[in-house]
């Protein structure tokens, strides 16, 4: 049976990485060197991990090597193409049923990753490509480490999985790059979103020593490795500052960890406490104790809902994103050879970007006049010339990008476009004339598509002759960012033209969720739910800062004003009074919001020169307040309950599929919080979804501690 026809591993089973020995001549170096290379059997869609029998092959081949010395000179790690290797095997965490499994998974990792820290030869982490979590620490343990020019992926991302790294990393890598850099990996990529460092910069953090380009990687890390082995000297290390800058970067990244999870995710701040113990070096005691600190930090990560949500979300954004529920058979999606944009603002360029740089076909914007178009058109001008300057493009494929963009006063420039998108003003008659005039125009098979955030696709296409070629296409600001596409499906929408639509958003790199047509469809409606419930404390007298702070457990990316200022009050309150008008029983129309819009206001806060917010005194004295004001547990309670009662309604109305729909919409439409699985686990493990709806959203275990 060969690698690609192996069936695949049970769920929960685990796929095996297999430590490969095999015995190599370096030219200039007696004897010989042991190269292990980590390899599952699979293809690169199935990354190199380690469960307890691959941490034993690892062990084995170890015990294969200690057995031919002194004829070993070196011990090298690499891995298969392009991976080196990429962690624990995080499928097999829920079998993680006691807290003394979870110790012993961690030790088993320390011993068997101590073997290269320790071992009287030379050990080299080749590092081939995809190093995170526990590849990475395997490669930290090595006494030296090589990395290819094309690994794209370095990272400890544990804590944004609501883990930590557990193999060893809080104790080695501060005492290689210094404990700043350390927690600029440990604790704030991890926390933005679960940022990697690429080759280069992994290179200049000190992270390697040395880099070489893919194509004779191999070949040049193992004449370097002769060299070393020769001349260990000739491989410097920056001396480690402790004391005060030791203590400003635990700081620094206990700041981060309060920004981001507002104090409700315990990864980081455990993280903190091992990073503070690293302080003390990595000698055999010290460094024992430190890791011994990290078997039980772990351990007790691994026995927490935060994590069990953690994962949840991560193979939600994993897989079921990549197969969206619901979406028709591929097969009937018709190409896309060019698209057209009604509008030329800044949404409008932003897509026009998008369309150009991924589906690399003739894209053309139109609005009312000429210096609009010009705008939009040059918007996309610059953003390519901006791809040049970063060297992602060359000049050729630059001169190719631009020609594909145009400019039109005149919707006859769609008559030959399959794919037809609006990006005008929220206003029904607008979008509907906008329709008309391009159904005028295009074929019969023209898929229309609106960026609408919140109104009725199924009444915008309820005057066209072809209803059915309409489509919602939400997309997420900013475009480039966010990678959420709201795909909605109106009462006519047909499947080819749906299957169109995710194909197209597919090709656009976007995470596509079905919605059946509703109002504000499911990350709005929701985000307006919950923002609803603040804004009316706020009504009711609760002061600014008190209603601003009580929902942080939630997992929001920012406070609800912060929010409020970055999405704009003109465009929250459209979005709040479309709603009210639709279910006035549940959604506000707060006095406070329109006054606050009626005076231009950008936003609730102030900001100092040091970056602080403050309550802006003339949007207090405007903003009419009641004199009934609620605590902070009381706005956390009404906005919780609010969130539960309308995810209930979405879901018995069939706007979306599954819970799990719900909350992907909310991990990748606006980054909330991975260890709160999205929003509903959250619901779930503080009892809310029982109390409001009178059972739990998820069966328990799914995004849980088994019972």
């Amino acid at each position: 049976m060969t690698r690609a026809d192996a069936p695949p591993a049970a769920p929960g089973a685990e796929v095996v990485t297999r430590a490969l020995v095999r015995y190599v001549a370096v030219p200039g170096l007696s004897g010989e060197v042991a190269l292990i290379t980590l390899d599952n059997g699979l293809d690169h869609t199935r990354p190199s991990t380690f469960g307890l029998a691959g941490l034993s092959s690892l062990d084995s081949a170890l015990d294969d090597i200690e057995a031919r010395t002194p004829k070993v000179r070196a011990i090298a790690v690499t891995g298969k193409p392009f991976i080196f290797a990429v962690g624990a095997d995080l499928s097999g965490v829920p079998q993680i049923t006691t807290r003394e499994k979870a110790v012993e998974i961690g030790a088993l990792g320390h011993r068997v990753f101590c073997r290269f820290k320790d071992s009287t030869v030379p050990t080299f982490a080749f590092v081939n490509g995809a190093a995170m979590g526990g590849g990475l620490e395997l490669a930290l343990h090595c006494h030296f480490r090589s990395l290819s020019a094309a690994a794209a992926a370095i990272a400890l991302p544990e804590c944004f999985l609501g883990l930590l790294p557990g193999w060893g990393g809080t104790q080695l890598l501060p005492n290689l790059i210094g404990v700043d850099k350390a927690v600029t990996v440990i604790i704030e990529n991890a926390l933005n979103q679960n940022r990697m460092l690429k080759a280069k910069q992994a290179l200049q953090f000190g992270i390697a020593d040395v880099m070489f380009k893919p194509a004779d990687f191999l070949e040049e890390s193992l004449r370097w490795l002769g060299s070393v082995v020769s001349d260990p000297s000739q491989v410097i290390r920056p001396e480690i500052e402790r004391g005060d800058t030791w203590a400003a970067a635990l700081a620094r990244g206990k700041a981060i960890a309060d920004m981001k999870s507002g104090g409700h995710a315990p990864a980081p701040y455990r993280a903190l406490r091992l990073l503070a113990l690293a302080e003390n070096g990595t000698e055999a005691e010290t460094f024992a104790a430190g890791t011994a600190a990290e078997d039980e930090a772990l351990a007790g990560l691994l026995m927490t809902e935060e994590l069990r949500a953690g994962l949840y979300s991560f193979d939600l954004v994993q897989k079921r994103a990549k197969r969206p529920a619901g979406a028709p058979d591929a097969s009937l999606a018709r190409p896309v050879t060019k698209v057209g944009i009604v509008g030329a603002g800044l949404m409008a360029s932003q897509l026009a970007m998008l369309f150009i740089q991924r589906l690399e076909v003739p894209v053309v914007l139109t609005d009312v006049d000429q210096s609009r178009v010009d705008k939009g058109v040059g918007y996309v001008h610059t953003e390519i010339d901006k791809l040049l300057q970063k060297r992602r493009v060359s000049p050729d494929k630059v001169n190719r990008l631009k020609g594909l963009v145009s400019g039109s006063l005149t919707k006859d420039e769609f008559a030959d476009a399959d794919f037809v998108i609006e990006a005008v003003f929220e206003e029904m008659g607008l979008k509907q004339t906008v329709f008309a005039e391009v159904e005028a125009v295009v074929s019969p098979q023209c898929v229309l598509a609106t960026n609408t955030s919140s109104l009725s696709v199924t009444e915008m296409a309820a005057r066209l002759q072809h209803p059915e070629r309409v489509v919602g296409f939400h997309f997420f600001n900013p475009v480039a960012v966010l990678p959420l596409l709201e795909v909605v499906r109106a009462e006519s929408t047909d499947d080819a033209t749906l299957a169109t639509a995710f194909a197209v958003g597919k090709t656009l790199r976007k995470s596509c969720v079905l919605v059946k047509d509703a109002p504000a469809f499911v990350f709005n409606r929701l985000v307006t739910r919950a923002l609803g419930e603040v804004i009316g404390a706020v009504d009711d007298g609760t002061p600014f800062e008190v209603a601003d702070r009580a929902v942080s457990e939630l997992g929001l990316p920012l406070s609800p004003f912060i929010l409020l200022q970055l999405v704009g009050p003109a465009v929250a309150l459209h979005t709040a009074e479309s709603l009210h008008a639709a279910f006035p029983d549940r959604f506000g129309a707060s006095p406070g919001l329109r006054a606050l819009v009626a005076a231009g206001k950008a936003g609730v806060y102030t900001w100092s020169a040091d970056g602080q917010p403050s309550v802006d005194i003339e949007v207090a004295a405007l903003w009419p307040q009641g004199d009934t004001p609620l605590t902070e547990a009381e706005v956390l309670d009404r906005a919780r309950s609010a969130l539960a009662e309308e995810i209930r309604i979405l879901l018995d109305d069939g706007v979306v599929a599954a819970p799990q729909d719900v909350d992907l919409c909310l991990l990748l439409g606006g980054g909330w919080a991975f260890w709160n699985g999205g929003i509903t686990p959250y619901l779930d493990r503080t009892g809310v979804s029982e109390k409001v709806t009178g059972r739990r959203f998820l069966e328990s275990g799914l995004a849980s501690l088994p019972d």
